[in-house]
């Protein structure tokens, strides 16, 4: 699942924000998911997921003009993509402002 976010800030002023936000990162995903972060370049930000038994990898990638969220769902959870693209969506939007 890819989830892109648009935005005017430059690629600078887009890393230092998620840099400075990076622990509201796990208030983005339902409550009950441990979020782990590392950063995997000047521009990435790789995020392992794990809720209800299951481990979903991710990351987050910076560009001049938007950030982009990818998700490895497995196909087990494949049916609740627009569920979760509905809750990530406006939350990442909140992450850049």
């Amino acid at each position: 699942m890819r989830l892109t976010v648009p935005h005017t800030l430059g690629r600078e002023a887009a890393v230092a924000r998620i840099r400075a936000r990076e622990h509201e990162i796990a208030d983005i995903m339902p409550s009950m998911a441990t979020v782990t972060t590392t950063w995997a370049g000047d521009d990435r930000l790789d995020l392992r997921i794990e809720a209800m038994g299951k481990s979903i990898h991710g990351a987050v990638e910076v560009g001049d003009q938007s950030v982009s969220f990818e998700f490895e769902l497995p196909a087990a959870l494949a049916f609740a993509e627009p569920m979760i693209r509905a809750a990530v969506e406006p939350r990442a939007q909140q992450l850049l402002a």
